[in-house]
């Protein structure tokens, strides 16, 4: 295969969704409706989103031999991502569990499965595919050991969008640039409570450069020269679920196209608005050709 400009290495899931009317109290029992399965996994979902927006992606990570396998790629291959690194494993495929509220508000469970196994084995049966890239983009749903040899192998650029943050070695999680986190996140790689706004600072003492996102509000943009406010265009949402995914596939594209992180990230706010105005994670996602908010 050629070198992809864009690798990811990460997690791929079936994603089962229940919508309704607002998220139930603990021991309450509700009645909802849906109950599709559609793909999903932040992974997958952050390579369809650069993909669908022109980039060359391919995607490091496992599956396994279950019936859900194929909807897990299904989006993948229509979004032309190379799946050649993706292994096939003795395992269940990753599965979410995905209740949205009705006014667009998501909780999601997830069943690691495959996803689990990822670890430095697999992503060095795969290091041509890492190394060959010219941005690298990881995530916090796969083991802390195939995190760490995936940014090892790497000789492009590093992205982290560290979801959910996991215990990974520091010095690798420092090599991100941009380090992407939203702003719960961001607490929970400092250690410690502060408003985003302090969080961002504080992080940019350890990272060269920070993007904490803010869900409608935006996201704040770290980098040498200072921070930066990035607005989202307001929408009416139907459903935030991997919005964050659709921002930081965005801003990889538009990253090795040349935009600098602040132009990137503005880019990367109108794609995430533009996926919470349809439902789902991957269907959500906008293609090259359709018009942003």
């Amino acid at each position: 295969m050629q070198s992809p400009r864009i690798t990811v290495v990460g997690s791929i899931n079936a994603d089962l969704t229940v919508n309704v009317p607002r998220h139930p109290t603990p021991g309450e029992t509700l009645l909802g409706s849906g109950g599709g399965i559609t793909p999903g996994g932040k992974g997958a979902n952050q390579a369809v989103a650069a993909a669908r927006l022109g980039s060359s992606v391919a995607l490091v990570g496992a599956i396994g031999n279950d019936a859900h396998a194929d909807e897990a790629q299904k989006l993948l291959i229509d979004a032309a991502v190379d799946l050649t690194a993706l292994e096939t494993l003795d395992a269940p495929t990753g599965l979410a569990v995905i209740t949205v509220a009705a006014d667009g508000e998501n909780t999601v469970m997830v069943v690691p499965g495959a996803n689990g196994e990822v670890g430095a084995g697999v992503v060095d049966k795969h290091a041509a595919v890492v190394s060959g890239a010219d941005l690298v983009l990881l995530q916090g749903e796969i083991p802390a050991d195939g995190f760490a040899r995936a940014v090892e192998l790497a000789t492009g650029r590093v992205v982290v969008n560290l979801a959910p943050v996991i215990d990974v070695d520091r010095g690798a999680l420092r090599k991100a640039d941009p380090l992407i986190v939203n702003e719960h996140e961001a607490q929970l790689v400092l250690g410690r409570a502060c408003p985003p706004e302090r969080c961002i600072e504080e992080l940019l003492r350890e990272f060269t450069s920070v993007v904490v996102t803010l869900g409608a509000a935006g996201a704040l943009v770290g980098t040498p020269d200072g921070v930066v406010r990035v607005d989202s265009p307001e929408v009416e949402a139907v459903d935030t679920v991997g919005a964050g995914d659709a921002f930081t596939g965005a801003l990889c594209h538009r990253l090795i196209e040349g935009d600098s992180l602040e132009e990137a990230a503005r880019f990367a706010a109108r794609v995430g608005a533009f996926s919470v105005t349809r439902p789902g994670a991957q269907p959500s996602y906008p293609w090259s050709g359709d018009e942003l908010p």
